[in-house]
């Protein structure tokens, strides 16, 4: 059993958990996941880290109610348990990966749009701990729904928030405030976009007519994070990739937004799953190592 530490309401239907897995703390990077089961015949729920504390030996998470599995994880309180916590799953952030020195040279700019501001945070932390500066946007429908505010500022070297209805911050969408520190003589290296898809879809769009290479996660897109349900199979370039597997990070610039988001829609019923696997064949899954899914 893995038990809660802290849990706490940051908005409405958005939900922060610190939860103890000592050996999770001990081993993972920003940019990788964990799959979470509140009991034995609870959903496998696959969730990015928002931040670990080696010391303490502990994660956390954040996440917002969309469907009964998570409804049900919302009521659970500080001394309650989850009885699977499992990781660190995917692959690390490339910035975590690459030479400290060369990444040390680089101007990045990050984009967090709703909830993808928790999985946007690590990685701007984990550069500031390193003596790296990151330009940082985060952008929400209004200000009710913004969250890791003060978290972010702290770590981030410039943030610029902006909310759709002009509630809180800048009026308007990332993608003009993108536009804007570009205008205004701003150069980046690389752009990591984390947040709903349509909105990764037109930072991409934006980031590729600016000529900034740019990665994105597919987290959103994950439903059993193995692999092995097909829910995140994804074109990237001309190869299929599955985002719990092969990501959750990819370049942004040669994923098929249109083709992921239509499976997500289309994923959502049995008969959609069926004309899925029926279409796709043998490339449907993959992760096991066995089915073929994932030559």
């Amino acid at each position: 059993m893995y038990q809660i530490m802290k849990a706490e309401e940051l908005t409405n239907n958005i939900f922060l958990m610190e939860v103890e897995a000592k050996r999770i703390a001990k081993a993972c990077q920003p940019g990788q996941f964990v799959i979470v089961r509140t009991d034995e015949d609870s959903e496998r729920i696959p969730l990015t880290i928002c931040d670990y504390n080696r010391e303490k030996g502990t994660i956390t998470i954040v996440f917002q109610i969309v469907g009964a599995g998570t409804r049900h994880m919302a009521t659970l309180k500080a001394g309650d348990a989850f009885a699977d916590f499992v990781g660190p799953l995917g692959c690390p952030s490339e910035l975590v990966t690459e030479d400290l020195e060369e990444v040390k040279k680089k101007k990045i700019l990050f984009v967090a749009g709703g909830v993808g501001t928790a999985p946007v945070y690590p990685q701007v932390k984990w550069l500031h701990e390193h003596g790296i500066d990151a330009d940082v946007i985060v952008g929400a429908k209004s200000k009710d729904i913004l969250i890791l505010e003060k978290e972010m500022e702290a770590v981030a070297g410039n943030l610029y928030i902006t909310t759709d209805d002009g509630s809180y911050g800048r009026h308007g969408l990332v993608t003009k405030v993108i536009e804007d520190l570009v205008a205004d003589g701003n150069t980046y290296d690389v752009c990591i976009a984390i947040g709903p898809m349509i909105m990764m879809k037109f930072a991409c769009l934006t980031t590729k007519k600016l000529n900034i290479p740019t990665v994105i996660s597919l987290n959103p897109i994950m439903v059993d994070g193995t692999g092995m349900c097909g829910a995140c199979r994804v074109t990237v370039g001309d190869e299929v990739k599955f985002a719990c597997v092969d990501g959750p990070e990819f370049d942004g610039h040669k994923v098929d937004f249109d083709q992921a988001m239509k499976r997500q829609q289309m994923y959502k019923t049995q008969e959609g799953r069926a004309f899925l696997a029926a279409q796709e064949g043998d490339t449907h899954h993959g992760g096991c190592g066995n089915c073929g899914g994932d030559k």
